[in-house]
């Protein structure tokens, strides 16, 4: 179990907040796969506090989806302030977290972001003013530092524990490293040893072993899951499954994974209306279809489609192939269509 503030998930997997993405369509998937939290996407500060009817669309929690993290980012701590108030008064999510590890220069250069990485001083101000603010726990999801030589994440983590954050979960990279190179176990493993607030870790957890090595390693109270929950949330319960029983569940069928790709499909098209969902699923199309045999021209059909059930169509026509011959299904769906 892993507890967060008064906040009790089921278990230790954490799904990532990762933007354009992480929407209820998914999230809720993510649950019934029997993920223990789930993060929503990144929201901006400034937005919710303008009222952004995009924005105030990505506060929607379904019920179902609970205990589930709410994350905001921004540069200044009196609209993060501002913006967890709203959030805490106005949306049923369990926790409000704050990004200080989003690498991308459109969101450093407003001083949000890994930003804060480079002033635990600022952190501990910020962290405190919004705790104060707000009744539901406030958590933080950061990296370990800005580039090699500014790696602050010990004092960044107990700045947060000074604050009254409940908990913090740690990216094994640097901002500069974006997502390239190793995570870095080692300096997630000081951060668990320096605060005595649950810390989460997350980076280059790819298979349920790794989910073990890294809990073993570092002695983490959580393992957060991001790109490799994409187009697979098996991974998410047979991480929690092998966690718990030691046992390794096999690998879904690809008939499996193409249902779940559909269910995916069809809660994205109730929430986005058909044309932004299917657009959107395109790209999730793609890393559902990964690794199944023939699967390469049937993700360039998917590509130009902008009607679900031409999606659905060619995810059929490819797994009946699939059955039918063990693998020229791509022939069968590029000369349907």
């Amino acid at each position: 179990m892993l507890k967060i503030g008064d906040v009790s998930a089921p278990n230790q997997v954490v799904l990532a907040p990762m933007a354009g993405v992480c929407n209820p369509a998914f999230r809720l998937i993510a649950k019934e796969f029997g993920c223990g939290l789930v993060c929503a996407e990144m929201v901006s500060d400034k937005a919710i506090l303008h009222g952004n009817s995009r924005t105030m669309d990505m506060l929607y929690v379904d019920e179902r989806e609970k205990p589930l993290s709410l994350q905001i980012f921004g540069g200044d701590t009196e609209t993060l302030v501002g913006a967890a108030k709203y959030v805490d008064e106005h949306t049923n999510a369990d926790i409000i977290d704050i990004n200080m590890g989003c690498p991308v220069p459109k969101i450093t250069k407003c001083d949000a972001g890994a930003r804060w990485l480079l002033d635990p001083g600022k952190i501990e101000k910020m962290v405190t003013e919004v705790v104060r603010s707000v009744s539901k726990p406030v958590t933080v999801k950061m990296r370990i530092g800005w580039d090699d030589e500014h790696v602050y994440a010990v004092q960044n983590a107990k700045a947060v524990e000074n604050g009254g954050g409940s908990a913090v979960s740690v990216h094994g990279r640097t901002r500069v490293q974006m997502y390239t190179g190793k995570a870095n176990w080692d300096i997630i493993k000081e951060v668990k040893e320096s605060v005595s607030i649950p810390v989460i870790g997350n980076g280059d957890v790819f298979t349920p072993e790794d989910a073990k090595k890294m809990l073993d390693h570092t002695g983490v109270d959580g393992v957060m899951i991001g790109r490799a929950a994409l187009g697979n949330p098996w991974m998410l319960y047979r991480t929690i499954n092998y966690l718990t029983s030691g046992e390794l569940l096999p690998e879904p069928e690809a008939a499996e994974k193409i249902r779940i790709a559909i269910l995916h499909l069809d809660r994205l098209v109730a929430l986005k209306g058909e044309h932004v969902a299917v657009k959107e699923m395109r790209k999730h199309m793609a890393w559902y279809l990964k690794g199944l045999q023939g699967s390469a021209r049937v993700k360039d059909v998917i590509m130009e489609q902008s009607r679900r059930d031409d999606m659905v169509d060619t995810l059929h026509e490819f797994i009946s192939g699939l059955d039918d011959s063990g693998g020229n299904a791509e022939e069968k769906a590029v000369l349907a269509h």
